[in-house]
């Protein structure tokens, strides 16, 4: 092909330079008290990729009942906002565009985060599976069932961060529905067995959802905001499909279509899912047909999968996270048909310079 597709501009909602997305990953690198970002890590870090057309970044934590992984930053104190504001402004000076990804892991956090107390979910039932904690992993436990008045100041939490992220110069935000984490376990007919307004049947497994897309589209354009899903999620962090799983996410990409949203991210399936009954195997093909807005595909794609799946028409733009860790200039490579570095797993959530800002660019 003359013009590669994911190297052409996007323009709907959202202005891109590119479609190629680097995809927030989780690098615990925020060993600092207050879990704060810095100008020397994080800011040199995704400064180093913003040629990126968008980057999105970590997972970060809404509130300090939202944390759930060691080093991981925040978005609720003013520490974390000024630090912030040093990363945005690296980003924008190389012509970069930066949304936050806004975070709360419900049950795959761990007392020892809360001072004994117990996470939150949906309903009180153990995802068996561990938790990264400051003395390693550990398994977790049987979560508090969120009350009415837990839920409601969760969404405010989400709401405040959504304020704080503009505070910081971000370009958006991404809300985090996906991979296990709170708003997923609501979702879930496995993980959510409530009985109130919150639970049963679908619409009400969404509302919460909902609720918090609602408050956050209160400060700022709908245009700013995306969110991520990922339907075909079986067991990885403690996640179990049912019936209802594909039905649920059906319903809500559906329902998106009456906001106005920057883009709606969805993952590929982490794991084989052919022999599931309830699963979907190809997700931009099969929830293409069902949203309107812009569509953001992720999940172990490679520059000819990538290129071939906007040239298809199955989404917009793709999201890159490994690849991104180890080539902070994945554009310019493609760009060039070089070859990719490889990454160095050991490094991944790990602290300091190692493995996280001295990858060096490529030698044309």
């Amino acid at each position: 092909m003359s013009t590669q597709p994911l190297l052409t501009p996007y323009h709907k909602n959202i202005n891109l330079k590119n479609r190629i997305v680097m995809a927030p990953m989780t690098r615990s690198r925020a060993n600092n008290e207050g879990n704060v970002p810095t100008d020397e890590l994080q800011g040199l870090y995704y400064e180093q990729r913003a040629s990126a057309g968008l980057i999105i970044t970590e997972g970060s934590q809404v509130s300090e009942r939202a944390v759930g992984y060691i080093n991981t930053p925040g978005i609720y104190s003013e520490e974390q906002v000024e630090g912030w504001k040093k990363v945005t402004k690296r980003v924008h000076n190389k012509g970069g565009k930066i949304f936050i990804q806004i975070w709360h892991v419900g049950r795959m956090s761990h007392p020892d985060f809360h001072n004994g107390e117990l996470p939150l979910s949906a309903s009180a039932i153990n995802p068996n599976s561990k938790s990264f904690t400051p003395e390693g992993f550990k398994e977790t436990v049987t979560p508090k069932e969120m009350t009415l008045e837990d839920i409601k100041i969760t969404i405010n939490d989400f709401k405040t961060a959504a304020a704080n992220a503009v505070k910081a110069g971000f370009d958006g935000v991404e809300i985090h529905s996906s991979n296990g984490y709170l708003f997923h376990q609501f979702f879930n007919g496995t993980s959510n067995t409530r009985t109130d307004e919150y639970g049963g049947s679908i619409e009400n497994k969404a509302r919460f959802f909902f609720e918090v897309l609602d408050a956050v589209k209160e400060v700022m354009p709908q245009e700013s905001i995306g969110v991520r899903f990922n339907p075909s999620l079986d067991g990885v962090f403690g996640m179990t499909m049912d019936e209802e799983t594909i039905p649920t996410f059906e319903y809500i990409i559906k329902k998106l279509n009456d906001y106005n949203l920057a883009y709606v991210h969805l993952s590929e399936p982490f794991t084989d899912v052919s022999e599931i009954p309830y699963a979907v195997t190809e997700i931009a093909k099969h929830f293409r047909p069902l949203y309107n807005g812009t569509l953001m595909i992720n999940t172990a794609f490679d520059q000819e999968k990538g290129n071939k799946v906007i040239m298809n028409g199955d989404a917009d733009l793709v999201a890159y996270g490994k690849p991104f860790i180890s080539n902070p200039d994945l554009v310019e490579r493609f760009e060039n048909n070089l070859n990719i570095a490889k990454w160095d797993e050991d490094t991944f959530y790990t602290t300091g310079v190692k493995g996280y800002t001295d990858y060096p660019k490529a030698v044309k």
